[in-house]
């Protein structure tokens, strides 16, 4: 089968189970419309979630010419994370009353601003030098410091135990509480991102052969650095505003896919997009099935999975490599 309609098939069997399991019943006439209403929000915002972490994965990858890079090594990931988690402790701290934004706005707002301060960062450092080795250690930095200042505020929200709990749960990766206003807000952003990086494939496809022959090839390198860093910022906000901290998927679903879909850009971050965005809701899906009295986080399932099959997509490729040599 090729490509395209196995993966649209995928997610029609991945948009029913994501519907039909969990705790919930159809039966209830009074319920059911509500009940589909909560279904339906969660799984767009782990579609959409999910497709953005994985095309951002691609085009980080092609920029750095590295398969084994993610979304988080710009920073903007513990960056929108950290601007989430502080808005949370900010509305708690200063009570529900005194807030000029709709309470379901917080996090997302905050995520973005999180992530545009570590796009400042990043983009300053691009003005003073063009070495792809300062860029990624400038993008490690940012990561180790968002990091620390995010543990610093879930320290200091467990002075009060809802908002601890609100934090960590945020940390950890959830769509269960996403509802119509924050996917209204992440959805053109993270739309625009996703066609502005289509039409950045041709340059990221000639970065693949080396920044001097891309230049002479007519690529503006400089160019398709600056505006990958900021669409790669824009699709990390928007799943972090929309799902929280979720790990690994801009990782392993471009691996997953380039031995089907290949290395052209163009072709590549389409199917991302659908692989991304099954890849969640079938991560959502897992989380509702382990037996636990509350629901197991998002980003501990994905880990859980992601990392043994990244670690088993390694292997392949290894031996693969193996066989050509030979």
């Amino acid at each position: 089968m090729r490509l395209y309609p196995l993966l649209f098939l995928l997610l029609l069997v991945a948009a029913a189970l994501a519907v039909l399991v969990g705790s919930g019943d159809l039966g209830d006439p009074a319920l059911r419309d509500t009940f589909l209403k909560l279904r339906g929000y969660r799984l767009t915002a782990a579609f959409v979630a999910g497709a953005a972490l994985a095309v951002g994965g691609v085009v980080v990858q092609g920029l750095f010419r590295n398969p084994l890079a993610s979304p988080s090594v710009l920073g903007t990931t513990a960056g929108a994370s950290f601007g989430g988690q502080v808005a949370l402790l900010a509305y708690g701290l200063a009570g529900a009353g005194s807030s000029f934004v709709v309470p379901e706005m917080i996090v997302p707002i905050g995520c973005f601003i999180g992530a545009l301060g570590a796009l400042a960062v990043l983009l300053l450092f691009l003005r003073i030098t063009q070495d792809l080795l300062a860029l990624l250690l400038t993008g490690f930095v940012l990561s180790a410091l968002f990091l620390s200042l995010s543990a610093f505020v879930s320290s200091v929200a467990q002075e009060t135990w809802e908002l601890g709990r609100a934090v960590v749960s945020f940390s950890l990766g959830s769509v269960s509480g996403t509802g119509p206003r924050q996917l209204s807000f992440a959805l053109p952003l993270i739309g625009i991102a996703l066609v502005a990086s289509w039409f950045w494939g041709r340059s990221l496809d000639l970065l693949l052969s080396g920044e001097e022959e891309a230049q002479a090839m007519g690529a503006n390198v400089g160019a398709a650095r600056w505006w990958s860093a900021l669409w790669v910022s824009v699709l990390v906000a928007g799943a972090v505003s929309v799902g929280g901290n979720v790990g690994f998927v801009g990782l392993v679903v471009p691996h997953m896919l380039r031995p089907f879909a290949g290395t052209k850009h163009q072709r590549l971050i389409p199917a991302a997009a659908l692989a991304g965005g099954i890849f969640l809701v079938a991560c959502d899906v897992v989380a509702r099935l382990i037996p636990s009295r509350s629901e197991i986080p998002l980003g501990v399932v994905t880990g859980l999975i992601g990392a043994p099959l990244f670690l088993l997509l390694l292997i392949r490729l290894r031996r693969e490599r193996a066989y050509a040599v030979s």
